[in-house]
């Protein structure tokens, strides 16, 4: 068995997966959410406290497994360095301790793992990698063969909600409080389409929520109206970018992955696209769209096969990590 442990921003969580069945054996997950949203945001300090008080308290239900662990795998790469530390401190105490080897995983490959818990990859495929953090569109073709399409000049999507959110006075995570909030709105705001009329593949959000902040100081819509529109625009410049990519690329194969996958009417608008241009669709199962360790030790397995371990005295925090080009 591999044992996953994932921090990279406020949630606390660690796994147990079997490596030849790939079956999810143990998973827990602890949400700060709570306490971060009275901030209106992650508070990157509190968050790391957070994570010290939980992982050794979830490690000490997993203590049964220990015997039949191979390797420790650990998020050590993108997400706030105070948090990503807590696991990594938590990750090479168990490699002294057990003698294990350490597998570091990169949080946003995790993401595309997410999609394939408990089942074996699916590749090539496009993935819309949608979260707080980012917004990219890559290409997957195994976890050595990843290259990125595009990603955003500015905001991302989740950022976006989180700040409309938060100058609506609705609190943190905005995500779910925005889509909730546009069910009752109408779209009657007039929102920009960014990079309209730019031939690139990219994403940008500052533009859209520049516009909501002068909506909101104009005093002439109602909340939910607001939050109506702007979800319509935010997920139109999705689908806008992501069909140009498409028509480049001709993907079989497309997946939105991400906490903000789990958004009903995003879904919605690219099921639609994939009728219009006859691609397989795969979102993960909602319980795997936010951060968790159970994707991070599906990708642990994966690197396992390849023996990709590090020793823990080279293992480090990457706060930031990039994807090669397409």
């Amino acid at each position: 068995m591999i044992l996953a442990i994932e921090s990279s921003c406020d949630d606390t969580s660690i796994s147990v997966m079997e490596i030849e069945t790939k079956k999810l054996i143990f998973h827990k997950k602890i949400s700060q959410e709570v306490e971060h949203s009275k901030y209106g945001g992650v508070v990157p300090e509190l968050a790391s406290r957070l994570h010290a008080e939980a992982l050794p308290k979830i490690l000490t239900e997993c203590k049964s497994y220990f015997d039949n662990l191979k390797a420790v795998a650990i998020t050590n790469a993108p997400g706030l360095s105070v948090t990503l530390q807590e696991g990594v401190m938590v990750a090479k105490a168990l490699s002294i301790s057990l003698n294990l080897p350490i597998i570091a995983v990169n949080h946003l490959i995790g993401h595309i793992y997410s999609l394939f818990i408990e089942k074996e990859e699916i590749k090539p495929m496009m993935v819309l990698l949608v979260s707080g953090g980012h917004t990219k569109l890559l290409n997957f073709n195994g976890i050595d063969n990843i290259c990125e399409i595009a990603t955003t000049l500015d905001d991302s999507f989740g950022e976006s909600f989180d700040k409309v959110a938060k100058m609506l006075g609705l609190g943190y995570p905005g995500g779910p409080v925005i889509e909730n909030l546009a069910k009752k709105g109408e779209i009657v705001v007039d929102l920009p389409l960014p990079l309209k009329n730019s031939p690139d593949i990219k994403f940008s959000y500052s533009g859209i929520k520049n516009a909501v902040r002068l909506a909101i100081e104009s005093g002439n819509y109602k909340n939910e109206d607001i939050a109506a529109s702007f979800q319509k625009k935010a997920i139109e410049h999705l689908v806008f970018m992501s069909k140009r990519a498409i028509k480049k690329y001709r993907p079989k194969n497309f997946a939105i992955v991400g906490g903000a996958s789990a958004n009903l009417v995003l879904r919605s608008e690219f099921e639609k696209l994939s009728e219009e241009f006859n691609f397989n669709l795969y979102y993960p199962d909602m319980k795997f769209t936010s951060d968790n360790a159970a994707m991070i030790a599906r990708a642990g397995i994966e690197l396992y096969n390849k023996k990709r371990f590090i020793n823990y005295k080279d293992l480090k925090v990457m706060p930031r990590v990039e994807f090669k080009k397409c």
